[in-house]
């Protein structure tokens, strides 16, 4: 008697994949808004090395670090202000914008996560406020390699021809590097030209932050308010440094991670704490 065969089960369809065609899949995010002058600098230097998609932010997110939105909707718009890239309006913070992208936009992990260019100055301790690095950092954690990029100048008139230049270089080597699937850049270029930067500097982190003050003000109807200021001071003298490799015409280059386990630390507590 003729045994009748088994119909195999169908296969749950996956949902539909961003793909680049063989290239690869980059996403571009910032802190400063999906419309600053720098995230558009930012795809205008890499469009042509894969399949660019941006998520940014709807409105400037500055200093907002690692924040994830919990008590309010997150919307998504799709904007035109690049062109032909497909681009997205996101109201929640830069890290919102990652998770998002990759969950809701790509329905899978690109292949790289770039951040930036942010208006302003990322080296040494501002990297802990930064909302530019903590979406380049949020993407690591999720298996992402990333790089955030970031300009010495606020202006919104600044000159970005270094930070296209160097951006580009960078892409191009992690795109050609077997890289640590958890790797992150921090990358700042000098308010300089291109053709006046000195080249790129591998660096560390400097021991340097804001002596900051508080000044005290009051409202039109004479409710007192803060505004916070300071001066930054660096404490390290070291010509290793991301503040010494810009104040000397360098692009900086910091490899950083999320891991903030003290490790000598650990390994003194561990033979005296017993």
């Amino acid at each position: 008697m003729a045994t009748k065969k088994k119909t195999p089960a169908k296969k749950k369809s996956a949902a539909p994949k961003v793909t680049g065609k063989g290239k690869p899949v980059i996403l571009i995010t910032n802190d400063d808004g999906v419309t600053a002058p720098g995230i558009m600098n930012l795809v205008e230097a890499v469009k042509d090395m894969g399949k660019i998609v941006v998520v940014a932010p709807d409105k400037p997110q500055s200093g907002m670090g690692h924040a994830i939105t919990i008590g309010h909707p997150l919307r998504l718009q799709k904007v035109n202000t690049f062109g032909d890239i497909e681009a997205y309006a996101c109201t929640g913070t830069p890290v919102d914008c990652v998770k998002l992208a990759v969950d809701k936009v790509l329905h899978r992990k690109p292949d790289l996560c770039l951040s930036g260019v942010n208006h302003g100055a990322n080296h040494s301790i501002n990297v802990i406020y930064s909302g530019t690095m903590s979406a380049a950092v949020e993407a690591a954690i999720e298996s992402i390699p990333s790089a955030g990029f970031s300009l010495l100048d606020y202006s919104i008139d600044a000159d970005f021809s270094g930070a296209r230049k160097y951006a580009r270089m960078v892409v191009e080597k992690m795109l050609t590097t077997k890289l640590d699937k958890h790797t992150v850049f921090n990358v700042n270029i000098p308010a300089l030209p291109a053709d006046h930067i000195k080249g790129l500097k591998i660096c560390k982190q400097a021991y340097a932050k804001y002596e900051e003050d508080f000044i005290t003000r009051q409202d039109p109807h004479g409710r007192v308010y803060y505004w916070l200021t300071g001066e930054f001071v660096n404490f390290d003298k070291g010509r290793d440094t991301d503040v010494w490799a810009l104040a000397n015409g360098y692009v900086s280059l910091v490899p950083v991670q999320f891991d903030l386990t003290n490790y000598v630390l650990k390994s003194k507590l561990e033979k005296l704490w017993k």
